[in-house]
C-alpha cells in the first residue's frame, strides 16, 4: 500500500510535498490533518476528513467541476445566511439512527453528556488503500462503529470510487459492515442511511418556521429565512417532485438548483442489490438530502417493519452512487441510464 503524505494541501495550492498533477484523479493523504484530499485535474473535489471532534468520518466539502460549493459550511466553516440547525449534518456521511438501540445519526458535539450513552460514534481506524488514475481513483477506509463505552459493534470498510469527466463528478460509495462479538440489529428508523447536507441555494423556498424531532424526541426549531437565491427542486425516478419525494421508495432522487449562475444537479442512486431496495427518500426542503434503505414502516405506516440482523462475523454491503452535474441539469433519461449502468457493477 502506497500512501502519499503531505504537510499541507489547500485546493490547488500545494506546499511541502503535495503531489501536483493537471490530469486525472489524484488522492493525497495527510495524517497530521486527519484528511485525504481528492483532486480532479489538480483541483480539489472533496476531502475525506476524520477529526476528533466529529462523530463519524465524512466527505467535506464537495465542489462541482467548476469549483462551486454544494455542501453547507456550518458547523465547520459557517457562511453568511445559512441555517445552523442539525449540527450532525456535515458534508456527505453514512450511518443510521437505531443500531442495537443506539443513535449514530444524530450524534454531535451538541448532545449533552448525560445523553451520550444513547448514541454511537464511528471512528476512523486506517486507510486500507489509495489508487490514482487518469479515468478513475479510489480510496478505501477502515472504521469502527462504537457504543458510548468504546465497545466495537461493527467493522466498517468503505470504498470510494471517483470518476467523471467534464461537467460530471461521480462517487461510488460502497460500505461493508461486519458484526463483531455481538449480534447487531438495525431497526426501522427514518434517520439514515447515506446523506448530504447541501448549500443554501439547494434548499426549497420556505416562508414558515419548522419543527423537527429526532428518533429520541429531541426538538430542532428551523426558523423561516430569507429565500433570496434559494431554488432547489427535488425529483425522483417516478416523477414526484419537491417535498412530496419524502418517504417515497424510489430508484433515485435528484436535487437541482441554480447557484451563482450555475445550473447544478446532485443525485443519489440506490443499487438494486441493497437491502431494502428501493430505498425510501429522507430528503427535506431545509437542505438534508438522504436515502434510507433501512426505514420502511416509519415512512409507510401500513408497510412491514424493517429489521436487519447481523450475527457475529456476518456482513452486509450497501452501494450508492452520488452524481454532481454542472453547466446544465441532469435529465430523467440521463439518470435512468446512469442507474442501469450502476446496476451492472
Amino acid at each position: 500500500m502506497k500512501l502519499k503524505i503531505m504537510t499541507l494541501c489547500l485546493g490547488i495550492v500545494c506546499i511541502a510535498g503535495c503531489k501536483q498533477t493537471d490530469e486525472g484523479i489524484t488522492i493525497v493523504s495527510n495524517e497530521g490533518l486527519k484528511k485525504v484530499d481528492v483532486l480532479y485535474d489538480g483541483k480539489l473535489f472533496t476531502s475525506y476528513i476524520y477529526p476528533d471532534d466529529l462523530e463519524k468520518p465524512v466527505l467535506y466539502p464537495i465542489y462541482t467541476a467548476n469549483g462551486t460549493l454544494i455542501t453547507r459550511g456550518f458547523p465547520r466553516a459557517p457562511r453568511p445566511n445559512e441555517r445552523i440547525d442539525h449540527p450532525h449534518h456535515v458534508g456527505l456521511w453514512f450511518n443510521f439512527g437505531d443500531v442495537n438501540g443506539l443513535d449514530f445519526w444524530n450524534n454531535s458535539y451538541a448532545i449533552p453528556a448525560e445523553q451520550k450513552p444513547n448514541f454511537g460514534s464511528i471512528r476512523h481506524r486506517s486507510i486500507a488503500s489509495i489508487h490514482d488514475g487518469k479515468e478513475e481513483g479510489s480510496l478505501t477506509t477502515l472504521s469502527d462503529w462504537l457504543d458510548s463505552n468504546g465497545k466495537k459493534l461493527l467493522n466498517d470498510e468503505t470504498k470510494y470510487v471517483f470518476t467523471g469527466k467534464g461537467d460530471l463528478r461521480i462517487i461510488e460509495h460502497i460500505t461493508t459492515l461486519t458484526a463483531q462479538q455481538d449480534t447487531v440489529v438495525f431497526t426501522d428508523n427514518k434517520e439514515g442511511l447515506i446523506g448530504i447536507r447541501v448549500d443554501r441555494a439547494f434548499e426549497e423556498p420556505s416562508t414558515q418556521p419548522e419543527l423537527f424531532l429526532d428518533s429520541n424526541g429531541n426538538r430542532t426549531d428551523v426558523p423561516a429565512m430569507n429565500n433570496e437565491g434559494v431554488n432547489g427542486v427535488y425529483r425522483n425516478s417516478e416523477g414526484i417532485e419537491k417535498g412530496a419525494v419524502w418517504g417515497k421508495p424510489t430508484q433515485w432522487v435528484s436535487l437541482s438548483a441554480e447557484k451563482e449562475g450555475e445550473a447544478i444537479t446532485i443525485a443519489i442512486l440506490d443499487h438494486k442489490n441493497n437491502p431494502g431496495y428501493p430505498a425510501h427518500s429522507h430528503a427535506r426542503g431545509y437542505g438534508l438530502f438522504a436515502t434510507n434503505n433501512l426505514g420502511s414502516q416509519v415512512f409507510e405506516p401500513n408497510a412491514a417493519k424493517f429489521v436487519l440482523t447481523l450475527s457475529p462475523g456476518k456482513s452486509v454491503t450497501f452501494k450508492h452512487l452520488i452524481v454532481v452535474k454542472t453547466n446544465g441539469y441532469l435529465t430523467d433519461e440521463a439518470l435512468n441510464k446512469l442507474s442501469q449502468e450502476f446496476f451492472t457493477r
